[in-house]
């Protein structure tokens, strides 16, 4: 007769089964049919001086019960993984040629159009005033758009210097500036741009905007699509 001590060494062999060491398919672990398998195969060689624990019983299969259901929860994952990066795709082609607005002071003239964006205003100013620089930092625009209320205030700049010609194309600045108690506070700034293609986030990364001229800023920063 097996004795209970030597199923405690060698369950597999104890209960005349042998323990397999790949499976159908080619993982190496104990899958739910040989689980069960061995369980009845337990129940069939017990000592019957020391019957099996039903409890102890019970819980080996609620231990097993749990760890089929993890696995099965990380298949589910996946498969929400798998097609939540369909639907970022998805997304990202209809974002391509598309403006979106992103807070940043940078915005690209091309050799035709302008620059604009937006300013925040956490109270009203009697003083807005908008300053262009290049990309040495030469003021090449200079604008006073007076009296606004608190709020989103519209900033646009038409690529004409204050000399009266059109500045080249490029990275421009765009800085505002409000009066406050009598000194010049600077202003938050968003500047439109226009996305020229997407990058797909990978492991969990953000979704990468790349906007003509500009580079690169994460989804999250966009405040509005155009």
């Amino acid at each position: 007769m097996t004795s209970s001590s030597d199923i405690g060494i060698n369950p597999f062999g104890a209960l005349g089964l042998e323990r397999r060491t790949e499976v159908d398919n080619g993982r190496n672990e104990l899958g739910q049919k040989e689980f069960f398998e061995l369980m009845v195969a337990q129940l069939k060689h017990q000592d019957p001086i020391k019957p099996l624990d039903s409890n102890e019983f019970l819980g080996q299969v609620a231990q097993f019960t749990a760890v089929r259901g993890i696995q099965d929860m990380q298949s589910s994952f996946a498969d929400l993984a798998t097609a939540l990066g369909s639907s970022q795709a998805l997304q990202a082609s209809t974002l391509v040629g598309r403006q979106v607005l992103v807070p940043r002071a940078e915005g690209y003239l091309d050799a035709t159009g302008g620059i604009t964006g937006a300013v925040s205003l956490s109270e009203s100013t009697n003083s807005l005033r908008l300053t262009v620089l290049d990309g040495s930092g030469r003021v090449v625009r200079s604008l006073n758009m007076g009296v606004q209320n608190a709020g989103t205030v519209d900033l646009a700049w038409d690529g004409i210097t204050d000399s009266g010609q059109r500045a080249a194309a490029g990275v421009y600045t765009l800085k505002a500036t409000v009066e406050a108690d009598g000194k010049s506070v600077a202003a938050d700034t968003l500047i439109l741009g226009r996305v020229e293609s997407v990058t797909l986030g990978r492991g969990g990364a953000e979704m990468q905007l790349n906007l003509t001229g500009l580079g690169s800023v994460g989804l999250g920063q966009v405040q509005e699509i155009i």
